[in-house]
């Protein structure tokens, strides 16, 4: 690389810029004074020709006559005469009064009568000149001192150079501060992009006029900062989201494999002991060794309907009636807990009709129902609330138990969660289980997903807690009359979500009096119809001592 490639890689755009207008700036002036001067300095030399043609005239005329008359001439301040005979003679000289002390002219080296600029005898002056001949009298020499011209082209010359220097001045100063001001924006995009670099993704460049080039800059490297930023932002979402993902796996297979393991191992010890002791009651270790496989079983087999509800297999929909569903988990849970106040409240006057898989409806129910009678003290009264919120329909399972804590309610929905890690299973003569297996109200979770429809719990300790299930009704409900002033109060404020609009993620409001959380689905996740009804709800939605699905446990 050349130096002055060098130079021009090292140096500032703004010097660049500034040197590049003066040095333009420096040619058009020297371009204007050297053409100025020259205009000048010809224009002085045509009326000094002007003047000559005069003096010649004035002489031509004189040498006709002999001798020659030369105090006749009018010869101008600087002009001077000298007539030659016909040798060559000098005859005799008429200087003007500016010139009579000073050097006259040297003879013109071409022999025409045309007007010559010469130099003076001696010294640095020169002279215009002009060649007049006449055959019968010789020639004469007609000529006019450059002085002054010389002088006028001179200041002339001087006022344009310094003109010129003042003009490059001032512009150096005015481009100083029109480059710097121009180009402030560029510093602005290069303190953007250190800030940027820096990690601050948020930094924009500031707005400027779109029709300035610099605008349409800002603009465009504001779209593509906004553009870095979504994404970096996606990415970091991406993998929070793949992390948390991956840290429920491992959560979930690690409780899986230790709630597989208790009966497991059960299954093993009495296996062991019948092995071990001859002649101990085979029936009662058999009927025990099918009870734990049982157990098993109910896990796996809820572990395989959540499966399937992740899948988001297809549901075998059609119309469900909510009341009758309710109505009989009422009716049994007054069978199975007659020390209980179970009770039916209906809060709506017109079929809770829902599109769905009636299996799967009872199912959630019976798991809301078994939750809240096996989390709570005997005696606890029990009440399930069906109506109406807007164009939904809503079930709701509330009892007077202990409640829960925020922190209990943002995880009750969590797979395999159990508030009171403390409470282990306890197995009495027979079999039957007091814990679960934190897997009823995921169940309850997926299912009214599945359905597009949301889930929340209202609790705080020592008030109880209300599992409050929320489905879209059927159309040919939401076209009756009786919904129509319903309708209208929903479109002006209904506090209920959509159908399907909301959030997996558990969300809690704590305000002292109690705490909300929310499950619901992001779409619709369709299921196939697999097993029968679990996890708190036996066969035809019966709640059984022995059903499996919890909400603390």
């Amino acid at each position: 690389m050349t130096v002055a490639g060098r130079w021009s890689d090292r140096t500032p755009l703004r010097i660049k810029l500034i040197a590049a207008m003066l040095a333009l700036v420096a040619v058009a002036l020297a371009v204007i004074g050297v053409g100025s001067v020259s205009v000048l300095n010809g224009y002085l030399v045509d009326r000094v020709d002007a003047q000559l043609d005069m003096v010649v005239h004035d002489v031509g005329r004189q040498m006709k006559h002999k001798p020659l008359e030369l105090v006749r001439l009018r010869t101008p301040p600087d002009g001077w005469v000298a007539v030659y005979d016909q040798d060559g003679v000098l005859i005799a000289t008429q200087a003007g009064m500016s010139v009579e002390n000073i050097p006259g002219p040297r003879s013109p080296s071409r022999d025409t009568e045309a007007p010559q600029t010469v130099p003076a005898e001696s010294g640095s002056g020169t002279w215009r000149v002009r060649v007049v001949k006449e055959p019968d009298s010789g020639h004469a020499l007609v000529a006019i001192d450059l002085a002054s011209v010389r002088q006028i082209s001179t200041r002339l010359a001087l006022i344009e150079l310094l003109g010129s220097l003042l003009v490059m001045a001032v512009l150096a100063v005015v481009g100083i501060v029109t480059v710097r001001r121009s180009l402030r924006p560029l510093t602005e995009i290069e303190r953007t992009a250190e800030a940027i670099a820096d990690g601050d993704l948020s930094s924009r460049v500031p707005d400027r006029h779109p029709r300035t080039e610099v605008g349409r800059l800002s603009r465009s490297l504001n779209g593509m900062l906004s553009q870095i930023e979504a994404a970096f932002q996606a990415k970091a979402s991406s993998e929070a989201a793949a992390r948390e993902s991956e840290e429920r796996m491992r959560r979930f297979v690690a409780d899986a494999s230790h709630e597989l393991r208790t009966p497991l191992t059960s299954i093993r010890g009495f296996a062991e002991f019948h092995r071990r002791v001859p002649g101990n009651d085979t029936a009662r270790l058999m009927r025990r060794i099918e009870d734990e496989a049982a157990r098993m079983g109910l896990l796996v087999d809820d572990l395989l309907l959540l499966a399937r509800l992740d899948q988001q297999r297809p549901l075998q929909e059609h119309p469900v009636d909510l009341l009758a569903i309710a109505a009989e988990v009422v009716y049994d849970a007054r069978i199975l807990a007659p020390d209980r106040d179970v009770s039916l409240l209906v809060e709506s006057d017109i079929a809770l009709i829902v599109e769905g898989d009636e299996v799967r409806l009872r199912q959630v129910v019976g798991n809301l129902m078994s939750n809240a009678m096996t989390h709570t003290p005997p005696g606890t009264p029990v009440t399930v609330r069906v109506g109406t919120a807007g164009r939904r329909a809503v079930v709701e399972v509330a009892d007077k138990g202990p409640g829960m804590t925020a922190e209990q309610a943002e995880r009750v929905f969590e797979r395999f969660y159990r508030a009171d890690l403390s409470r282990a299973r306890k197995d009495d003569a027979a079999m039957r289980s007091t814990g679960g297996s934190g897997l009823g109200l995921s169940i309850v979770t997926a299912i009214v997903r599945a359905h597009g429809g949301i889930v929340t719990v209202e609790t705080a300790p020592g008030a109880g807690a209300a599992f409050r299930v929320v489905l879209p009704l059927v159309p040919e409900v939401l076209g009756s009359e009786v919904l129509g002033s319903e309708d209208a109060e929903e479109e002006e404020g209904s506090d209920d979500a959509p159908p399907g609009a909301a959030s997996e993620d558990v969300t809690v409001s704590g305000d002292g009096a109690g705490s909300g959380v929310c499950a619901g689905p992001e779409e619709g996740a369709p299921l196939e119809d697999g097993a029968g009804s679990r996890d708190g709800s036996g066969p035809g939605g019966a709640v059984s001592p022995a059903t499996q699905a919890t909400r603390t446990e």
